[in-house]
C-alpha cells in the first residue's frame, strides 16, 4: 500500500458498485480468456468473478499479493487491486511486469492522479478507479487484450500432423485433446509452425513474440515449457547457434 497516504485518497473497497447491464447491452468475447483477479475484499472478488465468468472467462480469483505472485503465469489477463494485505499493490505490479508481459489492468479505489501515474509507472497496461461500470471493465480488457495481442499471419488455422493451432480461439489441440497454453507459449508455437521449413532466429523470435524486451532465457524457459506440454523435444529443434524450428512429428 502507499505509505503516509490520508484514508480521504482512497475509495473503500466498498465503492466497487460494479453495474451490471442486461446481457443484450455487452456482446460476448471471441475469445475466451484466463483472468486473474486479484482483490483483497471478498464480496467484490466473488461479483467480479461471477461477473466475468457469465461472460465466458475463465477466473481464477486471490486475495493477496503472494498468492497474485504464484498464479500470474496461468493468466492471459490480470485485474490487481492495489490496496493488498501483505504485499504493496505498486511492488506486485512491479515484480510481475519485471517477469512477464501479461496485460495487467490495476482496478482500484486509489484514484489521485498521482495514483494513477504510479500505477502506469509500476507497469499496469490501465487503470481503472471504483466504482466503475461493468461494460467499462470489459471494454478496457478488450482493448488491453487487443494491443498486446502480437499480429497473427494470415493462415488462422494451422495444421501439422495430430496438432492444430487455431489463431481466432487461441486454441490449441493434439491428437484432438486440448492442450492448454499460456499467452505466449501460443504466441511462440504460432510462429514457429507457420514456418515449417524455416529456422527462425532468437532476434525475430524475440522481437515478434516479446518485442524485443526479454532475454535469452525467457525464450529457453518457453521452448522447455512447450515441448512438455506437447510430449516431446520433436516438435521444436533447436538449430546451435542460430535459433529454433518447428519439428513435427
Amino acid at each position: 500500500m502507499f505509505r503516509g497516504r490520508a484514508v480521504s485518497q482512497r475509495a473503500t473497497s466498498s465503492t466497487l458498485e460494479i453495474r451490471q447491464p442486461v446481457p443484450s447491452q455487452i456482446r460476448k468475447p471471441a475469445t475466451n480468456w484466463r483472468v486473474l483477479v486479484v482483490e483483497n475484499n471478498t464480496g467484490d472478488r466473488e461479483t467480479l468473478t461471477a461477473g466475468l465468468r457469465r461472460h465466458g472467462h475463465h477466473v481464477e480469483g486471490v486475495a493477496t499479493g503472494n498468492a497474485a505472485l504464484q498464479s500470474y503465469q496461468r493468466a492471459d489477463i490480470v485485474l490487481l487491486d492495489l490496496e493488498l494485505p501483505d504485499v504493496d499493490g505498486l511492488e506486485v505490479c512491479r515484480s510481475i511486469r519485471a517477469l512477464s508481459d501479461v496485460p495487467l489492468i490495476a482496478v482500484t479505489g486509489w484514484g489521485t492522479e498521482l495514483d494513477r501515474v504510479l500505477g502506469l509507472q509500476a507497469g499496469a497496461d490501465d487503470y481503472l478507479v471504483k466504482p466503475y461500470g461493468f461494460r467499462e471493465l470489459m471494454a478496457r480488457m478488450d482493448a488491453v487484450m487487443r494491443r498486446s495481442r502480437p499480429q497473427m499471419q494470415a493462415e488462422q488455422v494451422v495444421l501439422r500432423g495430430p496438432l492444430r493451432i487455431d489463431a481466432a480461439s487461441r486454441e490449441v489441440s493434439l491428437h484432438g485433446r486440448v492442450v492448454e497454453l499460456t499467452r505466449k507459449e501460443f504466441d511462440l508455437l504460432h510462429l514457429l509452425a507457420s514456418h515449417p521449413e524455416t529456422v527462425i532466429s532468437r532476434k525475430r523470435i524475440m522481437q515478434q513474440v516479446w518485442g524485443g524486451s526479454w532475454s535469452r532465457r525467457t525464450v529457453d524457459t518457453h521452448v522447455s515449457s512447450l515441448r512438455g506440454k506437447l510430449g516431446g523435444s520433436d516438435w521444436i529443434v533447436t538449430v546451435r547457434g542460430v535459433g529454433f524450428r518447428f519439428g513435427g512429428r
